[in-house]
């Protein structure tokens, strides 16, 4: 039986969320404290410059560089947008209720840019992709809001059902529970995870979408561009939005508010569920404990181990990423070549699925997998790497194996692609190649810690480094621990982290938060 859990370390800069199935870390999300420019952001931008050879246009939304508006990402009922737009602008007048707005007709398929947009107009637009690499925000105007069970498209009329819910009659009751209950002027998208809910959730859900559209385009009047008028839900929100379903185990967290803000979302959606939602007080780093950091340090270096011996070497261009397969100490068995290449491609396409996954890898992906040479293995692979790839909730494509035995691979890409930094600098010479006296380490340290008492008038401190050390410091009845505290007249405490180098350490406040101005 799959077991899912998701792991959560909260620190002052950031939080880092971990999905493991069976153990396996499978996603990994960082997620800065006050990011901005998040996939699913809407904005009240303005138009800064038009390019017709482009059929697009540049948008200001704040960002250092502006962001990029292509005609066809304006959305079909771009005017209806615009023009209640307009109206929400207007310092004076009433904003006329949503439901009763005339939409405008729908723009032409091939139009240009030039014919709807001009220099210096004030525009709502939505972040689809965020800033990566040289490249500015990615913008549509074609407005959407996701909740768990639905997602609400103002000034479209439509309501469809995902294409995943199998049963015929389950799609026909809820288009027309939808149909029934949508006010005039929305669109509505069923998700997946709406197969099977009462009447009472999707109009909860769906109320609760129209106030936070009508409540920010009501506000518009008193913003100036460019300017955030919806956020989307935190990453941490929105994963527990996409993936928590029945069966999730539990969900680990080192932070009481974000636990308690879990669990009142959990409240609203799952009820059952609330259970799962463990605050963990645990002294050691809760990745090291659940094993998330070890498996971080193995899972995102070129070369990545996956069964016997074999291994996949994965390198990173501008333009694609490509995955090689290799056999390794497989290659010197005795069994039949083919059958040897066909198992080591098929456990390699389980470990590049969980890579793409992983890393968060988009564009377009070239897998170099063992050379077969029947058709029917080759069919096996594909489907197989479609089989697994059918759990990713990012839109991909898949392509059958060339003639040269590569396969091609579409993810898209919407945020900058997941890249931990896994070869450590040597952690005696800091990279240079010589080293200060080992025995002068302790000196270095306590020093510091005098400095931080100092100029700080810290009653508490903690002391993070690596076990080894941690333990050396602990080591004795009187230890080098209580020599510094009943020093400094201070309380000092030491914990060991797994994943630090050998003579790293950081200092943090009775808060948690780290002494770094010294």
């Amino acid at each position: 039986m799959e077991t899912k859990d998701l792991v959560i370390n909260v620190t002052s800069s950031e939080i880092a969320i971990a999905l493991l199935e069976n153990r396996r870390l499978v996603e990994l999300n960082q997620e800065k404290s006050n990011i901005q420019f998040a996939v699913g952001d809407i904005y009240l931008g303005k138009i800064k410059k038009i390019m017709p050879g482009l059929n697009a246009s540049f948008v200001d939304v704040g960002y250092e560089k502006d962001a990029f508006l292509h005609y066809l990402d304006l959305g079909a009922q771009f005017k209806s947008l615009d023009k209640y737009t307009h109206l929400a602008l207007l310092k004076k007048g009433r904003l006329p209720a949503f439901n009763k707005f005339r939409p405008e007709q729908d723009i032409e398929k091939e139009g240009k840019i030039s014919d709807v947009l001009r220099q210096g107009k004030s525009i709502v637009v939505q972040i689809t992709k965020e800033p990566i690499s040289t490249k500015g925000p990615r913008l549509s105007s074609e407005i959407s809001l996701a909740g768990r069970n639905l997602v609400l498209i103002p000034f479209s009329d439509k309501v469809s059902v995902s294409q995943k819910i199998e049963s015929v009659e389950e799609k026909n009751r809820l288009k027309t529970l939808l149909q029934s209950i949508k006010p005039q002027n929305y669109g509505v998208i069923v998700r997946t995870v709406a197969e099977g809910k009462k009447v009472a959730v999707l109009d909860a859900e769906l109320r609760s979408l129209v106030k936070k559209w009508e409540s920010a385009v009501g506000q518009l009047k008193e913003v100036t561009p460019p300017r955030l008028i919806i956020s989307e839900l935190s990453r941490t929100s929105a994963i527990l939005r996409d993936i928590l379903n029945v069966s999730f185990n539990s969900i680990h967290v080192n932070s009481k508010p974000l636990q308690q803000e879990i669990r009142d979302y959990i409240v609203t959606i799952a009820p059952e569920k609330q259970k799962i939602v463990k605050y963990y007080k645990g002294k050691a780093d809760i990745f090291d404990r659940f094993g998330v950091n070890k498996q971080i340090k193995s899972l995102f270096g070129r070369t990545v181990s996956f069964k016997n011996g074999a291994y996949l070497i994965i390198e990173h261009t501008e333009a694609l990423h490509v995955i090689d397969v290799n056999s390794g100490t497989r290659s010197k068995s005795g069994d039949n070549q083919e059958t040897n290449a066909l198992e080591v491609n098929l456990s390699a396409a389980e470990e590049i699925a969980r890579q793409l996954r992983l890393r968060d890898m988009g564009g377009i992906i070239v897998v170099d997998f063992i050379d077969m040479q029947t058709p029917e293995n080759k069919q096996m692979l594909f489907e197989k790497m479609k089989e697994i790839m059918a759990s990713d909730r990012t839109k991909h494509n898949i392509l059958p194996l060339s003639k040269f035995g590569l396969m091609q691979i579409t993810r898209q890409r919407v945020r900058p692609e997941m890249n931990i930094e896994t070869i450590e600098k040597c952690p005696s010479c800091n990279g240079t190649g010589e080293i200060s006296p080992s025995i002068l380490y302790t000196d270095e340290l306590e020093k510091t810690i005098g400095s931080a008492v100092g100029k700080y008038k810290l009653s508490r401190i903690t002391i993070k480094t690596h076990p080894y050390i941690a333990a050396y410091l602990e080591k004795g009845f009187l230890s080098v621990r209580k020599r510094w505290s009943k020093k400094y007249k201070c309380t000092i405490k030491v914990m060991g982290v797994q994943s630090y180098n050998f003579l790293e350490f950081h200092l943090f406040d009775k808060f948690g938060d780290e002494i770094i101005d010294l």
